[in-house]
């Protein structure tokens, strides 16, 4: 074994033919900070001409949880200020270079795996769940929009999934996760470390040992149970009218409708309308550098609206649980108002993929 490469944060090593990047930071539940970004670029950029290195394994070292997302509270205290748009800068070439990489990744999602988890998680070739596996881009309930390459992740998916995962940031599991591929496999998390051995052994039966050691009976995926209300009350490309389809359903007595409107009537309506308009630009996005070009220009300006810092104020640290959006009505928002978050930045402050 190749020595350890210790951060405060996440571990690098190289094991037998494998390079290992392993998330360090258990009290947060592994949240990204920069640093974590950056030494994990690092370590992709030194392991990517080494031909000792023919596979990549991401996990997490200790504790639950493998990804709760980015460090949105650290970055919320300098949303006005450079070093919030530069992290996203980074991660952003952190999740291209992962997506453009030239060895397999294997990404272990062993509990919460949210936001910018997700985003170093689906771009790996074999992506594998659990029972403890817990996936969602919650990002509107912040004032965000789903990043990190999810516009192209969840535009993707079958009927109007998207919408609904988007704007009411629900939870999916190991089996729905499988369902709907965004995991490749569904193991049991006591066979995990066998997985990783056999892998780090044999990195080029990656596949055949994910095979062999999956789940042959997986959980029902429950979601799949509510595709026909999905489909039909996510319907519109309009917020305003996905919730008048949902309140008529209420009115009709589905519970499930008069649920799902309240969820999304907590959440940030600009974040919500910023969000629709990205399902639908995405698709149009030739490349993924052209995905995170067009993410990284609405996140510097959706950082610096009010609705960001309130609502990680009223989530993650008072607790409160009471956001202040501004506004508060989605019909107060014009389609010109979301339309600028997605103009194109100046040249000088554009996104720029590493050069290689």
């Amino acid at each position: 074994m190749d020595a350890v490469t210790t951060t405060r944060d996440v571990l690098t090593e190289k094991q037998g033919l494998a390079g290992r990047l392993r998330l360090n930071r258990p009290r947060a539940l592994h949240s990204l900070n920069h640093q974590m970004v950056r030494d994990m670029a690092a370590a992709l950029i030194e392991w990517r001409d080494d031909p000792d290195v023919r596979i990549i394994l991401i996990d997490h070292a200790e504790g639950r949880g493998f990804c709760a997302g980015g460090d949105v509270v650290a970055i919320s205290k300098d949303s006005d200020g450079p070093d919030s748009a530069c992290f996203f800068f980074d991660e952003y070439r952190l999740n291209h270079l992962e997506y453009t990489y030239p060895k397999p990744g294997v990404v272990f999602m062993d509990g919460i795996t949210f936001g910018g988890g997700v985003g170093i998680a689906l771009p790996c070739r074999h992506r594998v769940a659990t029972e403890r596996t817990v996936l969602a881009m919650p990002e509107t309930t912040i004032g965000l929009f789903p990043d990190v390459g999810g516009g192209r992740y969840l535009s993707r998916l079958r009927g109007r999934l998207a919408q609904f995962l988007t704007l009411t940031g629900a939870r999916l599991d190991g089996a729905e996760c499988l369902k709907l591929r965004l995991a490749t496999h569904y193991l049991p998390s006591e066979r995990l470390e066998e997985a990783k051995q056999r892998i780090i052994e044999q990195p080029f039966r990656a596949q055949a040992v994910l095979d062999e050691l999956s789940e042959e009976q997986v959980p029902e995926a429950r979601i799949m149970g509510n595709l026909p209300k999905i489909d039909r009350y996510f319907a519109s490309d309009r917020l305003e009218d996905m919730l008048e389809t949902l309140d008529a359903g209420a009115a009709e007595g589905d519970e499930w409708a008069a649920k799902e409107a309240a969820v999304i009537r907590a959440k940030s309506p600009m974040a919500c309308k910023v969000s629709l308009k990205l399902l639908v630009e995405s698709p149009y996005q030739l490349h993924f550098v052209d995905e995170m070009r067009m993410e990284y220009g609405i996140m510097v300006r959706l950082i610096r609206h009010p609705d960001f810092r309130e609502g990680v104020r009223a989530l993650l640290i008072d607790k409160d649980n009471s956001p202040n959006w501004q506004p508060t009505d989605a019909a107060q928002i014009a389609d010109a108002d979301v339309d600028a978050f997605f103009e194109p930045l100046p040249a000088q402050e554009q996104w720029q993929p590493f050069d290689f």
